[in-house]
């Protein structure tokens, strides 16, 4: 029972242990699922455990993206998702104020690098290096921020620009699918795997508007060709033409279906690079006509041809080796596709030339068959070699542009991920050697150069262990022995080269090198690289040779001989080479061997990123066996050690991986000056160092400038701004350090310092274009004034001229007036006074005894009475009631009551109106006015009684005049 209980009891410990750790993780890992977590700084605690549970979670929920602090992880999903790299998804991560709020994607990374050229932060080139392992899909990533950059990166202004721009993206675009056709291959970890190195240098212009780019490769791994491993492919250029040509190009390239072709393994694998037209259509818009694709698939098929050429060992060794049975047609095919003779061709490889002595005395000695065979690859390499630089020469003539029209670039380095297969050679190690390097540019760029700096500028740093592989690359390239230059100088040495004693000289000369692994067990001569990803075994056989990539003169000799007009361009009869040659060869100058070469291309390579910004994106494989939604942890792991990501994260998210000079920050944040915490003054919240001086990691006020010191005190002020109520004090603290000269500072406060800057300026705008307007109304109000009085002054001008001249004009109408007033006056006064002393006038006899009496008396009524008529007509104008009365009573020649106010005379009763001074006196204005009677100046018959010139008479009274 004892027992029980205490194995129960000890279970039950085992439990609780294991409950503590669960609540533990959970209080550590916080509220947030790990799926949610965006940056892999945030997982608590930051070990290799949690970071792999953090990816996986991600992976499960198809989230392929995540940040680890300075650099971005990238999932491989080994399926298509259209929508994650949609255009749209492009420019909505273009188009956002603070893309890194974004989900995580290379696009964030792209646009970044796209803002630090626009924002002309030194330097202003910057680079991607996209890395991992092969079949990790940097050749994908690679593809898709190409695309990005030529969504974002053109927005011409003109119709015309719009459409170079639009021919120059094309073109760029167009380059990968020929690059990818002639150096990519199918390898037993991926279906696409790069077979050479590409640095892509997109150029933008001052406008940060794409006008070119350049491709610079590295490293053609053109041993492919000739020599295949098991379950691998060749170039897809070959399939492509196998698989995609028509019946008429199958007659032309002598391909018939069905056919065999040793350097063409696994035929019947169709992989989705096996795609023909798009091959010949991105040829066709990138400047290669149809007759010249016509022609490089021509030669591509002679190659083939050229693989079934296999040669037999002869008899007696002074004659050459014959070809073996059934392949004298494949040479016959071969020689007529590459328009070479064919006795020429089979005569090359299978004799070779020795020139000796003084006077180069030339010597034929036949090959053995390995040396045929050997002849054969290195034609077809040779050929393939010289097609692929060509390629990319007309890709860089149809892209690049001129070095006048761009000002800044941003480089994209697609390299082979690091190898390693059952039996690794030259190539294998070169393209380990080359991720050595860029493992250590990453490292000395983002970890050794973080913490040397903080112990320069005096800061106080909890320093992190971080794998450092200069041990393996002093293995590799080291001074004075290293492993390149055993191996080059066994290239020097004029004897045939053994495996087993480069081996031994490997082993004897670095013996006691910590990476340099034991090698106990292999039957074969090999050895052993602990690489920082992990040992590799290197067998020695053939190494030598691979490096002195030997060509024979004879071989150059035949191919310029070719009538194929794109053979005649790519090996030009030129005597002045064969001349440098044999001086060369005379001087026995060391030739430059593979790893030499190799090498110096790295290290221009190299140059470029250091003097450029770098950003790196990890790429990892989930499993080896590219299947979706599989994740292996033990193979994710291997992959996050190798590349030292946890190291990485450990800097990130402790360090500051911004750093700016004190004039750089002085000369961008000065506006922030203007800012002042209300609350507090001096450097409160600023970071301090934690240590037993307790001291701030800042120097002192005393020794910085004073518009740093300004900057600083605002900081604060800034942080404040940002933060709510609710945030704690520690988040109030500024995360930023200040050094003997540079400021570190993290992400998130370079983010606020852009914030604050960019208020700032938008505060300095608007009181620019506050001034600005009230200058204008200003201005315009002056105008509107001065318009005023002009104007005003301008019609009181005319008004006083138009009233000068109204003024003349009616001085001129009254006097003209009044002359013709007095004149009517006068005249018609004399009238009347002649009227009074002339008697009036009878009617003719001869009338009144032609009329009746009663017609007579009517015709003197009417008489009598018109002027009476023409009065009372005209009395509405000037007559008043008593005027019209008088007027009546003169015309009717009435009896007034009151005899004595009778101004008239008893001939007046008599003979009607004799003198118009008869009417009273008073105010009398003469007008000439026409008459309303229609017949008022027209007298029917002249008589006694007739008066005339009234009707050019109206009288009018202003005042009663008292009769």
């Amino acid at each position: 029972m004892l027992q029980q209980v205490n194995g129960h009891s000890s279970g039950s410990d085992a439990q609780g242990r294991a409950s503590l750790k669960g609540d533990l993780q959970e209080f550590l890992g916080g509220e947030a699922p790990l799926h949610h977590l965006d940056d892999l700084t945030k997982v608590n605690p930051v070990t290799l455990e949690t970071v792999l549970r953090c990816l996986q979670a991600r992976y499960t929920e198809d989230i392929f993206y995540t940040n680890a602090g300075c650099t971005l992880v990238a999932l491989n999903p080994f399926k298509p998702i259209p929508e994650l790299y949609a255009p749209e998804l492009m420019l909505e991560y273009h188009a956002a104020s603070q893309p890194q709020k974004l989900k995580p994607h290379i696009f964030t990374v792209g646009e970044q690098t796209y803002r630090n050229v626009k924002s002309l932060i030194e330097p202003i080139n910057q680079s991607i290096v996209v890395s991992g392992e092969s079949g990790a899909g940097k050749t994908w990533t690679s593809r898709c921020l190409m695309k990005f950059y030529a969504v974002v990166a053109a927005s011409p202004t003109s119709c015309e620009s719009h459409k170079i721009a639009e021919r120059i993206e094309q073109r760029i675009l167009n380059s990968n699918p020929v690059m990818e056709a002639f150096g990519n291959a199918c390898t037993l970890r991926n279906n696409n795997s790069s077979r050479f190195g590409k640095f892509i240098q997109l150029q933008l212009n001052r406008a940060q508007q794409m006008t070119g780019a350049a491709v610079q490769t590295y490293l053609l791994e053109k041993t492919r060709v000739a020599c295949q491993a098991s379950s691998e492919r060749n170039f897809h250029i070959f399939y492509q033409i196998c698989k995609g040509a028509t019946q008429d190009e199958r007659l032309q390239w002598c391909l018939p279906e069905g056919a065999a072709f040793s350097w063409l393994p696994n035929p019947e694998n169709f992989l989705e690079e096996d795609c023909f037209e798009l091959t010949r259509e991105a040829m066709l818009h990138l400047g290669i006509d149809t007759p010249t694709q016509n022609n490089i698939f021509k030669v591509l098929a002679g190659l083939l041809h050229l693989g079934n050429v296999h040669f037999a060992d002869s008899e007696d060794e002074a004659q050459p080796c014959r070809l073996m049975d059934g392949t004298k047609v494949s040479a016959r095919t071969s020689a007529t596709l590459l328009q070479l003779s064919e006795n020429m061709l089979l005569e090359t490889m299978q004799i070779r030339t020795i020139k000796a002595g003084k006077q180069q005395q030339v010597f034929r000695k036949p090959c053995s068959r390995a040396e045929c065979d050997t002849r054969r690859d290195c034609l077809a390499k040779l050929i393939y070699a010289r097609l692929f630089d060509w390629l990319v020469s007309v890709i860089n003539s149809s892209i690049c542009a001129d070095s006048n029209s761009w000002t800044a670039f941003i480089g994209l380095l697609d390299v082979y991920g690091f190898e390693s297969f059952p039996d690794n050679s030259l190539e294998q190690l070169c393209i380990n050697y080359a991720n050595e390097k860029l493992q250590q540019h990453f490292v000395a760029h983002y970890l050794k150069a973080q913490q040397e700096e903080y112990a320069i500028e005096g800061l106080e740093w909890s320093f992190v262990n971080y794998q450092d592989n200069q041990t393996c690359l002093d293995l590799l390239e080291g001074s004075p022995i290293s492993i390149c230059s055993l191996i080059n100088e066994e290239c020097r040495l004029n004897r045939p080269s053994s495996a087993a004693q480069l081996q031994t000289r490997i082993e004897s000369a670095l013996a006691g090198k910590p990476c340099l692994g034991p090698n106990k067990l292999s039957r074969e001569p090999s050895f052993v690289v602990v690489h920082f990803a992990g040992p590799v075994r290197y067998h020695t056989e053939g190494l030598v040779e691979k490096n002195k990539d030997p060509v024979p003169p004879e071989l150059t000799g035949l191919l310029q001989q070719s009538q194929d007009p794109l053979l005649m361009m790519l090996f030009p009869a030129n005597p002045e080479e064969k001349t440098q040659e044999e001086l060369s060869g005379q001087s026995r100058a060391p030739a430059l061997t593979v790893v030499s070469k190799f090498k110096a291309s790295l290290e221009q390579l190299l140059q470029v990123l250091h003097s450029t910004t770098p950003h790196y994106i990890r790429c990892i494989k989930p499993n080896s066996q590219s299947q979706p939604q599989t994740f292996l942890q033990e193979e994710v792991l291997s992959q996050l050690e190798a590349c030292g990501l946890v190291e990485t994260i450990h800097i990130s998210a402790a360090g500051f991986p911004i750093r700016v000079s004190h004039q750089n920050f002085v000369e961008r944040y000065k506006l922030l000056r203007r800012l002042r915490l209300r609350t507090s003054s001096g450097l409160w919240g600023l970071c301090s160092a934690k240590g037993p001086s307790e001291q701030p990691l800042c120097a002192k006020e005393a020794t910085l400038q004073p518009l740093l010191q300004d900057i600083l005190h605002a900081l604060p002020a800034l942080i404040q701004t940002a933060t709510t109520p609710s945030d704690s004090a520690e988040t109030t603290q500024v995360p930023l350090y200040c050094g003997r000269t540079k400021i570190f500072m993290t992400d998130s406060m370079l983010e606020l310092l852009e914030c604050g800057r960019a208020q700032m300026l938008e505060q300095c705008a608007r009181c620019i274009q506050c001034g600005w307007r009230r200058h204008r109304l200003q201005k315009q109000e002056k105008q509107r004034r001065a318009a005023v009085l002009i104007q005003a002054a301008i019609r009181s001008w005319l008004t006083r001229k138009h009233i000068r001249r109204l003024h003349i004009a009616a001085t001129a109408i009254k006097r003209t007036w009044r002359k013709w007033r007095i004149r009517m006056a006068y005249l018609a006064s004399k009238e009347l006074d002649g009227m009074e002393d002339k008697p009036m006038p009878q009617a003719p006899s001869s009338l009144s005894s032609s009329l009746s009496p009663a017609h007579t008396k009517l015709l003197e009524a009417i008489i009598h009475l018109w002027p009476m008529g023409l009065v009372l007509a005209n009395s509405a104008v000037g007559a008043r009631g008593f005027q019209r009365k008088l007027v009546a009573h003169a015309c009717l020649r009435l009896p007034t009551g009151n005899p004595s106010n009778n101004v008239q005379t008893p001939q007046q009763d008599q003979a009607g109106i004799t003198s118009i001074r008869a009417l009273p006196q008073g105010s009398i204005k003469f007008h000439c006015r026409k008459s309303p009677l229609q017949y008022a100046d027209i007298c029917p018959e002249p008589s006694a009684s007739s008066v005339t010139g009234f009707n050019q008479i109206l009288l009018e009274r202003h005042r009663p005049v008292q009769v």
